[in-house]
């Protein structure tokens, strides 16, 4: 009979396994304990802090003997931060996790068998640098318990902002931005904002950075319409090096929301220019913009590569964002149609197409789930395409779009993914209504933390 496991028990135990978010599993006659900041191989002492029937959540007290794969974090405040859960794992067994996550949501959850998975999944694409490779930042500012002006990042699921200036994986150049915000904030005596009493000024510190281009755009989130001594703020900021665009933006609302939807740009231009590969891109404080833009080249190529255009396929982009792979495919494709529900999104895209002068992009504002099925709906079954890329969020694809895009039968599909479970389920709806899956590849978009990035090839049985 399995030993019964209740809150407050202490165990020694060996950590034989690694959960979808980064945290350390052991098991006891079969009752698995999640344990966050525990790796595989580490003989851990630990707390039980909840218990359930069948698996319960521990709290690492003591590492008894560390795994072979631990490592020092560089950060100081990793363990607390809420950013990066497995900077304590060496990076080529980060890599080795999660192409074991994607092989493991197919086979367990998709159903596929092991062999053929083993056959056609491709390396996964790592990282050169795994630091100081976000483009994009957002900390929150306010006070410590001591009543010290901080900004940093939240501990994890929690609103307590942990102080840090630097981050190992955002660029350098914001805790040059950080500290000079800071001193504006405390000489002025400009409050920041407190989520409690909906009382300051100063919300967020918003950071951008074009990686080709060097180009730096910072916006102060604001609960108000207006900045004291903008002036001085503006002077200071604009002697940073590669400064282009500084702004505020109005978030007055009692929500945990970052940004409003109004912007005002202070200096400068409204805008910083990044590329992805040839492709040009102007982004704005609201833009949804991939925050790894070399890693993103690397997945967008292997979409590319996976999608086998000629010049002559009609393509259809699903959950487009800001036309980042429609853009993308352009270059090799006929004509390329974008779906995205965000209409602020889809001017984006539209812009970026203008800027780069592609003429062969067609952009919709809608839900794919909504406006696929009813453009096939309207055309009476005719309306074609040769290639179909999806890019869902988190929770995959709606039945309604997976049965149009078999309906439409393309040639082949590629999948573009941010959770291999969600993958995997979508993956077998499309295998069992006429698709082959032919290649998977993972891309670690975001290192040091639980999350992978898929693209897979499916081609349509003859």
């Amino acid at each position: 009979m399995a030993k019964e496991i209740n809150k407050n028990d202490e165990f020694e135990l060996e950590i034989d396994d690694i959960g979808t978010e980064g945290e350390g599993i052991a098991h006891i006659d079969g009752y698995a304990l999640f344990i966050k900041d525990a790796i595989p191989g580490d003989v851990v002492r630990v707390k039980v802090i909840k218990a359930k029937k069948n698996y319960g959540y521990g709290r690492l007290i003591k590492i008894v003997k560390p795994s072979k794969d631990r490592v020092q974090p560089v950060c100081p405040v990793a363990r607390q931060c809420g950013g990066c859960q497995i900077q304590h794992l060496s990076y080529d067994a980060q890599l080795a996790y999660k192409e074991n996550k994607i092989k493991n949501c197919l086979v367990r959850l998709g159903k596929f068998p092991k062999e053929q998975i083993d056959k056609i999944m491709e390396p996964l694409m790592g990282m050169e640098e795994p630091y100081h490779y976000r483009n994009k930042a957002q900390f929150p500012v306010g006070r410590n318990k001591d009543g010290e002006l901080v900004t940093g990042f939240y501990a994890s699921r929690t609103h307590s902002i942990i102080p840090a200036t630097h981050c190992a994986i955002q660029d350098k150049r914001n805790e040059e931005i950080l500290n000079t915000v800071l001193e504006f904030m405390k000489e002025f005596d400009i409050e920041p904002y407190d989520e409690v009493t909906h009382t300051g000024l100063v919300r967020h510190i918003l950071t951008r950075v074009g990686y080709h281009t060097g180009e730096i755009m910072v916006c102060l989130v604001l609960n108000g319409k207006n900045l004291p001594h903008q002036d001085v703020f503006v002077e200071r900021l604009a002697k940073i090096e590669g400064m282009k665009s500084i702004s505020i933006n109005v978030n007055r609302e009692k929500t945990n929301v970052i940004l409003g939807n109004k912007v005002k740009t202070l200096w400068g231009t409204d805008y910083i220019v990044d590329s992805i590969g040839t492709i040009q891109y102007q982004i704005s404080p609201l833009s949804f913009y991939q925050v790894n833009p070399v890693q993103t080249q690397k997945l967008y190529q292997a979409a590319l590569d996976y999608a086998g255009l000629t010049g002559n396929e009609i393509v259809w982009d699903l959950y487009c964002g800001i036309g980042t792979i429609s853009l993308f495919l352009a270059k090799q494709a006929k004509m390329v149609y974008g779906v995205e529900i965000v209409p602020e999104a889809i001017a984006d895209a539209n812009r970026n197409k203008e800027f780069n002068q592609i003429k062969n992009v067609e952009f919709f504002v809608g839900a794919s789930e909504r406006v696929l099925p009813e453009k096939y709906r309207e055309s009476g079954g005719k309306m074609s395409a040769d290639v179909i890329v999806v890019d869902p969020p988190r929770k995959g694809c709606d039945v309604s779009l997976l049965q149009t895009i078999l309906d439409m039968g393309p040639e082949r599909v590629v999948y573009v993914s941010c959770d291999p479970a969600t993958l995997a389920r979508d993956l077998r709806f499309l295998c069992d209504g006429g698709y082959d899956l032919m290649k998977v590849r993972g891309c670690d978009m975001f290192g040091h933390s639980g999350h992978v990035e898929t693209v897979v090839q499916l081609v349509r049985v003859k």
